[in-house]
């Protein structure tokens, strides 16, 4: 009897502690409930929302979930964006994973990457990424010393926007070959084929579309009009070549005309050369005969039966007896000279005739 009021005993009390321990449970449960989870004042930003940093200031911040930097600077930038209000700023954030398309327009290289936009106007935020420099970077305006992404460079350019679509584009074929290995257990190099395949079957598709869309474009001409054009065609290169005619009939003209011309010149210095050789050959004519005709004059002149000055009596020459037969030695030369150069001048005159009837 004893023993069983025990039993009880210790059952009741097991049975009293159980649901004291589930009501205590439940007390916890309802305060947990009453208690709302906090919220994140970070914006994650995506390719249908990004416009809104075009206005106003933000701060960006690009991560990947699997990366250790990003992760460190977390709770920095949960910090920074519930001072947001205070600053006058928005904060945001985009997983370039999910948003590959937002990386190629931001030109996304490393991470973490944080951007400063004011405006529409962006720029590169380098620093530590910890809330007491952004929140310096904000309130006094660190960001105005920082060049800013203009031009092509600029987010909202087009060429980045052709950028976005390229990052967008190998975002889904890497989403594709994920699925290829690892949901349908496909070997990477069956997946890397079928990618090869399918860039030559696109690249041909595309070459055919440019043909056709050329074709349509380029209407032929009609037949009249492509028959004007083979004769203007033709005509054009009759003128043209009547033109090079024309040209080489001019060259050989004032080639013909310059030859001319220097035969002139070559028969004109002949005759001079020949009107001096006369004018020489006179004076030297005159010469001799000027001395024939004073010796003829000086031996008239001499009475008979006198013997030459120069000769002594019995036949024997004086002292000048030498210089009688030099004298005649000159008169000899010179007459030799003369008829030398009297031989060359007709053969020059010869020559000059046969000049010009060449």
């Amino acid at each position: 009897m004893v023993g069983g009021r025990r039993g009880t005993l210790l059952a009741a009390l097991l049975a009293a502690w159980v649901a004291a321990a589930a009501a205590a449970e439940a007390e916890a449960g309802s305060e947990q409930a009453a208690v709302p989870e906090e919220r994140s004042l970070v914006r994650p930003m995506t390719a249908s929302n990004w416009t809104l940093v075009l206005e106003g200031e933000w701060m960006l911040k690009f991560y990947a979930p699997w990366c250790p930097s990003c992760q460190q600077t977390d709770s920095e930038w949960e910090t920074f964006a519930k001072n947001g209000e205070i600053l006058q700023i928005s904060v945001g954030k985009v997983d370039v994973i999910q948003e590959p398309g937002l990386s190629g327009r931001f030109f996304v290289t490393t991470l973490p990457a944080f951007f400063h936009a004011k405006d529409g106007i962006f720029r590169r935020y380098r620093g530590p990424g910890i809330y007491e420099d952004l929140q310096n970077y904000i309130l006094e305006k660190k960001w105005q010393s920082v060049e800013p992404l203009t031009g092509w460079k600029s987010p909202a350019s087009l060429t980045m926007s052709g950028m976005a679509g390229l990052f967008s584009i190998s975002g889904k074929i890497w989403h594709l070959h994920n699925y290829f290995t690892v949901t349908l257990g496909v070997p990477a190099w069956c997946s890397y084929v079928f990618f090869i395949i399918a860039t030559l079957i696109f690249g041909l598709f595309m070459g055919l579309v440019l043909v056709v869309i050329s074709e349509c474009f380029s209407m032929p001409l009609p037949r009249h009009l492509s028959e004007r054009s083979e004769q203007s065609l033709r005509s054009e290169e009759a003128h043209t070549a009547e033109q090079l005619q024309d040209v080489e009939e001019e060259k050989d003209d004032s080639n013909e005309e310059e030859n001319k011309d220097s035969l002139v010149d070559d028969e004109e210095e002949k005759e001079d050369l020949g009107d001096e050789d006369e004018a020489e050959e006179d004076e030297e004519d005159s010469a001799v005969t000027g001395r024939d005709e004073e010796r003829s004059d000086a031996l008239d002149q001499r009475p008979p039966g006198e013997a030459p000055e120069d000769e002594a009596p019995g036949g024997e020459t004086g002292d000048n007896t030498p210089e009688q037969p030099s004298l005649a030695g000159a008169e000899v030369a010179a007459e030799d000279t003369l008829r030398q150069r009297k031989s060359q001048h007709p053969d020059k005159g010869d020559k000059g005739d046969e000049g010009p009837s060449a």
